[in-house]
């Protein structure tokens, strides 16, 4: 399995990176992704009253349309989060605009919320959850399944905008994440401030009395002034988790590639001090209150355990998955394992004994 994920990435990556994603998608969507054998006892997690097998999950933007979610579970994910899907169709910003950095680690898109909209993505969804001859639903197997909504480029209106998406993918989703922070989206980031999350988080909760766990995914590049009254808000109108974080408009000095001055969210191992950074200031304010998913810079065990460590209930990849292949599931599972032992710890649960420490 190793061996053809290597060449298979390898094959992909000779190709320009938004027709390799493209092909990767649909080879998936074919069914021609591998089986993971099951996760052992000690990786698994429960937070939110959800069971996940493992606490590492697929960031939305490599799944925008919920073309492929059973067989990115299948490959060994801890839980997946299609999307970002939009209330009405958009193609997104001109290409090109994915860029592969693979001196640095790193990824640079300029995507803008390209997709074929609410109605395609509710389809894709409804087929997963179609009910069983013997009864439930077919879902995803055990991980469970996230959406991740945003508003279009042209005619967006949040506080309508936000509630019906979170209404429209509610009945097939385990959670849903509302995006205020992805930065190829004019003025989306403006929606992190703390009063207009609180009115758009009021609104989700009027339009939705009942609905799943709601997360809200920040960025990394937000104020740290106002990250405390940001954190508040969101305790205070009703969210249950927070995604740390979304991809940086800064560029970090030291970047080798030549693409590195390309407009867009940057990705991958130069974010990871700033989303480590993130995660600590907000831990440190949430005080346990919220669910916390730290996304950016994660490419090894060892990342996995810090994240937990720092306060962190799960965590989600992206850039390394792309970069890597598949065969990386296989090889952050072996070396989280491997850190339980060292650190003489039995469970992924027992990491969070040590953050008092």
């Amino acid at each position: 399995m190793t061996a053809l994920d290597a060449i298979a990435t390898t094959l992909l990556h000779r190709l320009d990176p938004e027709r390799a994603h493209e092909v990767a998608i649909h080879g998936l969507a074919l069914g021609l992704g591998a089986t993971a054998a099951p996760d052992v006892p000690a990786l698994s997690t429960r937070v939110l009253g959800m069971r996940f097998p493992n606490p590492i999950g697929l960031a939305a933007g490599f799944d925008k349309d919920a073309r492929a979610a059973r067989p990115l579970a299948r490959l060994g994910f801890g839980f997946v989060e299609c999307g970002t899907v939009t209330p009405k169709p958009q193609p997104g910003n001109p290409s090109p605009r994915l860029f592969r950095l693979p001196e640095d680690g790193a990824i640079i898109n300029r995507m803008g919320f390209n997709g074929g909209g609410l109605d395609l993505f509710c389809k894709r969804l409804a087929r997963l959850n179609r009910p069983r001859p013997n009864g439930g639903r077919h879902g995803i197997g055990r991980a469970p399944l996230g959406a991740n909504v945003g508003i279009n480029k042209e005619g967006a209106d949040p506080l309508r905008d936000y509630p019906e998406l979170v209404a429209r993918v509610s009945p097939y989703v385990d959670y849903v994440t509302i995006n205020l922070s992805s930065p190829n989206t004019p003025g989306l980031r403006d929606l992190q401030s703390a009063n207009l999350l609180g009115d758009i988080l009021d609104a989700i909760a009027i339009r939705n009395p009942e609905r799943p766990p709601l997360f809200v995914k920040l960025a990394p590049d937000i104020n740290i002034d106002s990250l405390e009254s940001i954190v508040e808000a969101a305790v205070a109108h009703g969210a249950d988790g927070l995604i740390l974080t979304n991809t940086t408009i800064s560029r970090p000095p030291g970047l080798q590639s030549p693409l590195a001055r390309e407009k867009g969210g940057l990705s991958g191992h130069p974010l990871r001090p700033l989303a480590v950074d993130m995660l600590r200031r907000v831990s440190a304010i949430n005080r346990g209150r919220l669910t916390l998913v730290s996304c950016g810079g994660i490419a090894s065990g060892r990342d996995i355990f810090e994240r937990i460590r720092e306060g962190a209930d799960l965590v989600q990849i992206y850039t390394s998955f792309v970069l890597e292949g598949p065969g990386i599931l296989s090889r952050l599972k072996r070396e989280l394992l491997d850190t339980l032992r060292d650190e003489g710890l039995e469970m992924v649960d027992d990491i969070r004994s040590l953050r008092s420490r």
